[in-house]
């Protein structure tokens, strides 16, 4: 299968879910970028191989026997050789203990290594995950499971660095949001208000994940995220998190707002500030430009 077959086969999987699941607590893209170079490759308008894995998440609601309706989020990422190769995916849920988030994650990797190389699984992989997925809650694992005690602290940690653009951001409460969630999620950065707006957000990935869940919902004219980075973490202990920071913590950057609205930033500023965190390749992925 060549590789302009397998862009066009993601694409096709991606508009059925998107037509099957039409609601974003369904379904939801979240690297509209990542999504727009890979349309624009398939398309034949560029030859240069799209740089990230289009990333999403699906939602699926299971029954849990002497208990109401669980919902499972899978967050997914399709390799850029997929079908050929399996999707990356991995299933969350509050009642799942860590051990049983392991247990369930490996043998969703074994069904598919099993059944589905090769061809589109999502549809697949969803309803394995609504068949199977409660029985996890519950269950009791024995020694010679994947979840010994070796393998949970063998388990890689992924820490997440999230650039985030917005066409705007003025409205107060929105603002107040963004630094609230990240100090409650553990996440450091900065918020730069105004037009446009930035947004950039630091640490664990499932809290960088929890955090752009809540900001997507929020009103917006345009908003998507313009570059992510994963680092895998081996043990992922406190020490290697704060290692991986850029940012001390989240604060709210403004740089000589000026603008009939007082809403327009001194982008020379902000590439300045970029540079001195060691972030200063990003300013042209924002602005399609090189800094000075």
């Amino acid at each position: 299968m060549t590789n302009q077959e397998e862009a066009e086969m993601q694409i096709s999987e991606l508009d059925l879910l998107s037509s099957m699941f039409p609601y974003e607590e369904e379904f939801a893209v979240t690297d509209q970028l990542a999504l727009a170079e890979l349309k624009h490759y398939a398309e034949n308008e560029s030859a240069e191989v799209p740089s990230s894995k289009v990333q999403f998440v699906l939602n699926v609601k299971a029954e849990v026997p002497n208990a109401s309706v669980v919902e499972f989020s899978m967050a997914c990422a399709l390799p850029f050789k997929y079908p050929t190769v399996l999707p990356e995916i991995t299933v969350r849920s509050s009642l799942l203990s860590r051990s049983q988030q392991i247990h369930l994650n490996s043998d969703l990797k074994t069904y598919l290594m099993q059944n589905c190389r090769g061809e589109p699984c999502m549809l697949s992989a969803r309803q394995w995950v609504k068949d199977y997925a409660a029985a996890y809650i519950d269950k009791e694992l024995s020694s010679s499971s994947v979840t010994t005690a070796s393998a949970i602290q063998a388990e890689v940690t992924t820490f997440t660095r999230l650039w985030i653009y917005s066409h705007h951001i003025y409205n107060k409460q929105k603002r107040k949001n963004i630094i609230d969630w990240a100090k409650e999620l553990s996440l450091s950065g900065f918020c730069m208000p105004g037009k446009p707006g930035v947004v950039c957000v630091e640490g664990l990935q499932s809290n960088c994940e929890e955090f752009w869940s809540r900001v997507r919902r929020l009103t917006w004219k345009r908003i998507l995220i313009r570059h992510r980075e994963d680092v895998s973490l081996e043990g992922g202990g406190h020490a290697e998190i704060q290692n991986q920071r850029k940012f001390s913590t989240l604060e709210e950057k403004c740089f000589d707002a000026h603008g009939a609205r007082g809403n327009h930033m001194d982008l020379g500023q902000l590439y300045h500030f970029l540079e001195e965190k060691g972030c200063a390749d990003i300013f042209q992925m924002y602005f399609g430009v090189e800094g000075h």
